[in-house]
């Protein structure tokens, strides 16, 4: 075997390692569909003086998407639905009472300078002018909130506590007094911290509230759903056995019709699972039946690739051209092909993913990353084990090919 060959084999190798790594190293995520959580239906109720259109709507989805991103359900889906309502997803939420509490709650943070008698003075800043605001710990290792106003929030702040110093400066969350501490001398900083009987749990969530901002119209829960599991592990058993059946019908045809290729062809195949899953865990996808859908038509794409190829391949041997010649030769001439269907599809994937919702969307992912794992194994792992088995056992045996007249 050439350098080249031995380089090109090694990447094989790495690619495939890297692959099993990425697909071991954690559970692929599952949407609601095959793993079970809630189903929330909230509608928008626009208060006087506002107005609810599409930029109202488009702000309420982009600050639901926030927190609940907060609560750790990365594979969560938010979307619209008519004109007045927000339909949210939660995969494998173990703890649905807290998550619709943060759904619904406003978070909003004001700052008011506290009288002698305990009331409160007029709000003199809010929780727009923050920046950013995390958990931290004191002295004590007693959890608190750190926060962090923007420009022209700091100046603000520097102003409110230049002007009122020896006075309590109240921090309230939707109306209730968080903290109340004595300004001692101006904060030009513009950050500071919310000190209380937190747990680590509430502070991390009251962090996450203030961060992604508070709803800017008024949204009511109308709906809440449970969702069992159940429906979904029925189908991911029902889709393990149809994989396999597909999988061991698929072996059986590759060999029979093109023996030494197809034999490589199935273990291209495999890789392009695992290829696949990898991807799929790398981005950080979520799994859903519709997604199922996708890999199952990305899985035929990858072996009808592999048949365009090897019909390239037979003609060629036919003509009289050498093994590895007929292979070079199949594959530089069945790649042009490949790619034009494959970028086909992934334009018809991304005007999917553009302009579809939930589900259509992950369908969408998925055939992307099944669309570009078949042209890798297809490309390039299937010529370089195919072109490795040729050289390494020095095969020269039309009969492997399924070619008339080998012996």
């Amino acid at each position: 075997m050439k350098i080249k060959d031995i380089i090109k084999l090694f990447i094989v190798v790495v690619i495939l390692i890297c692959s099993w790594r990425l697909v071991f190293k954690k559970p692929t995520k599952l949407g609601l569909d095959l793993k079970g959580g809630v189903y929330v239906v909230l509608q928008a109720k626009p208060e006087k003086g506002t107005k609810l259109d599409k930029e109202a709507m488009d702000r309420l989805i982009e600050v639901l998407d926030r927190r609940i991103n907060g609560i750790g359900v990365a594979e969560s889906i938010v979307q619209r639905a008519g004109e007045d309502r927000v339909i949210i997803e939660l995969p494998g939420l173990e703890n649905t009472d807290d998550a619709i509490k943060m759904i619904g709650k406003t978070a909003l943070l004001e700052f008011k300078i506290m009288n002698d008698d305990g009331t409160l003075g007029e709000t003199l800043l809010t929780g727009s002018a923050l920046k950013k605001a995390a958990v931290s710990y004191d002295n004590l290792n007693r959890p608190q909130i750190q926060f962090e106003m923007n420009i022209e929030g700091a100046e603000i702040f520097a102003k409110i506590t230049r002007e009122n110093i020896g006075r309590r400066l109240a921090i309230t969350l939707d109306g209730e007094v968080q903290t109340a501490p004595s300004i001692n001398s101006e904060i030009p900083s513009g950050s500071g911290v919310i000190t209380g009987n937190y747990t680590p749990e509430e502070a991390k969530k009251t962090a996450t509230l203030l961060n992604a901002g508070a709803l800017p119209i008024k949204a009511e829960i109308i709906e809440t759903r449970i969702v069992g599991a159940s429906l979904g592990d029925e189908s991911i058993e029902q889709s393990k056995k149809a994989a396999v059946v597909a999988a061991g019908l698929i072996a059986i045809f590759m060999l029979g019709i093109y023996r030494l290729p197809g034999f490589v062809a199935n273990l291209a195949l495999a890789s392009f699972g695992m290829v696949m899953f990898a991807m799929l865990n790398f981005i950080d996808a979520t799994l859903t039946l519709p997604g199922i859908a996708g890999m199952i038509l990305s899985a035929g794409m990858a072996v009808d690739a592999n048949i365009i190829i090897f019909e390239r391949i037979k003609d060629e041997l036919k003509m009289g051209n050498s093994i590895l010649g007929a292979i070079n030769v199949g594959f530089s001439k069945g790649v042009a092909s490949i790619i034009d269907s494959n970028v086909t599809t992934l334009l018809t994937a991304f005007v999917l993913f553009m302009f579809g919702t939930g589900t259509v969307k992950g369908f969408a992912v998925t055939l992307t990353i099944g669309t570009v794992a078949s042209m890798i194994t297809a490309i390039f792992i299937t010529k370089t084990l195919l072109v490795t088995v040729v050289k390494t056992f020095k095969i020269k045996n039309l009969w492997l090919f399924c070619v008339k007249g080998g012996k």
